[in-house]
């Protein structure tokens, strides 16, 4: 009996392991990398069958929720920047590029899973409020944001003027936890600003221009041209271009920025990607009108991004100017906006920004010549200035006595190039004598 059961055992356990056996080889060469086209879509549309099919609320299974979703994640799971737009997404994309959408005024970018502020714009909501840069979105009327991609994020921040929001907020230089009620309104991005020569308890005995650019949009590089005219009628021996939380925006317009102060035809940058199509340098306009080259300084922080990284890059790689500052926020990718069939769109990332010198902007951002940083408090203060709107008693007080670290020294910086350079110039007229 004993031998007669054990026999039934081995047969047994030979029996469970030849099959285990299979199915382990089975798994085995199912796990066989096949990238083959045709494969991996059968896979995507068995998966979609079982769960048009089998998916307990069948409200939420419709072919084009499901594959909307499907694009979602597979873009999100690319990089940062890359992201799915529904049809009312490319919508709003439109808007923006059309320099007029509602919101609050607040650029946001996905960093190690948090919904960051990049910089909040001028004459808006969001800096009439306080938000600062690096501040930390962690709800949106009541939403965490933690689980939300970008795209979401962004549709839950925008919305009609005059509606009311609130952002729940942490601030990593204090870890304070705060909310921010806000309304929206219909953002108008302004271009240049504060062109003007600096006063002489700042600039002394040397007529120092200064001009802020908010944002590259298409008419930036002839409002700073205009702008730059009438400092030159004035005297300007010098520059400030302040370029501190300035977005980017349109990468045509940064190009002929930097066209205002190079040669024409100047490679201002390169982008560099997997097909031909993707490479290509980008110059200053052939038309460009030549300036004086008077000392120049361009102020930078990590609000500047994209086309201020671009501007600031070549300046300084082709010893144009001088940057003063700190690090630049790094976003140095292209974007092509690729519009599908059903009025949906991909904003697929195709390529890096390369400076004229071939550095990578991407994740790196542009160094400062001349390092220079300011605290929560002074940044705080600067940004209150930047507002149009009145001020309080305490915030007039503020703004008065506040005087900018970085700026000072970017007027010290060209101060001792001038300095240098007239005493260069008159020791040569000596020689000459």
């Amino acid at each position: 009996m004993k031998k007669r059961l054990m026999q039934s055992l081995v047969i047994v356990l030979v029996t469970f392991n030849v099959a285990v056996g299979v199915r382990i080889y089975k798994a085995a060469a199912a796990q066989e990398k096949d990238d083959s086209g045709y494969s991996n879509f059968a896979v995507f549309a068995r998966a979609l069958q079982l769960v048009r099919q089998d998916y307990v609320d069948e409200k939420k299974v419709s072919y084009e929720e499901l594959t909307h979703a499907a694009m979602r994640g597979m873009l999100n799971s690319l990089d940062p920047h890359s992201q799915f737009m529904e049809p009312r997404d490319f919508k709003g994309m439109q808007d923006d590029t059309n320099s007029r959408f509602g919101g609050l005024g607040i650029v946001v970018s996905q960093r190690e899973g948090s919904l960051v502020i990049v910089t909040p714009m001028e004459d808006t909501p969001g800096i009439r409020a306080g938000l600062l840069p690096n501040d930390e979105i962690i709800k949106i009327d009541g939403q965490p944001t933690e689980k939300l991609d970008l795209s979401d994020a962004i549709n839950l921040l925008r919305g009609d003027a005059g509606q009311k929001i609130t952002l729940t907020i942490l601030r990593p230089a204090t870890k304070e936890i705060k909310d921010y009620p806000l309304v929206r309104e219909n953002i108008k991005v302004a271009s240049v600003k504060d062109a003007k020569l600096l006063p002489d308890e700042l600039a002394g005995d040397f007529k120092i221009g200064y001009a802020r650019i908010t944002q590259f949009n298409t008419p930036t590089a002839d409002d700073l041209g205009k702008k730059l005219d009438e400092l030159e009628k004035s005297g300007m021996q010098a520059f400030v271009l302040d370029l501190r939380y300035n977005p980017g925006g349109l990468l045509n317009s940064a190009v002929e920025v930097a066209g205002q102060f190079l040669p024409p035809k100047t490679m201002v940058v390169s982008t560099i990607g997997r097909v031909a199509s993707q490479t290509h340098p980008y110059y200053t306009p052939e038309n460009a009108k030549p300036r004086p080259r008077f000392p120049m300084a361009i102020l930078i922080n990590g609000g500047s991004a994209s086309g201020s990284e671009i501007v600031a890059g070549a300046l300084k790689d082709l010893n144009r100017a001088i940057l003063v500052g700190e690090t630049t926020f790094g976003k140095g990718s292209v974007q092509s906006v690729i519009q599908l069939q059903d009025g949906s769109a991909m904003r697929l990332t195709t390529a890096k920004y390369y400076t004229p010198s071939k550095q990578v902007i991407h994740e790196h951002g542009v160094s400062p010549t001349i390092r220079s940083t300011l605290t929560a408090e002074q940044e705080r203060v600067l940004l209150l200035k930047h507002r149009d709107e009145p001020f309080s008693e305490q915030e007039r007080r503020e703004v008065s006595g506040f005087h900018d670290p970085q700026l000072d020294r970017a007027v010290d910086a060209l101060k001792g190039v001038m300095i240098y350079s007239e005493k260069t110039a008159t020791s040569k007229r000596a020689a000459n004598n």
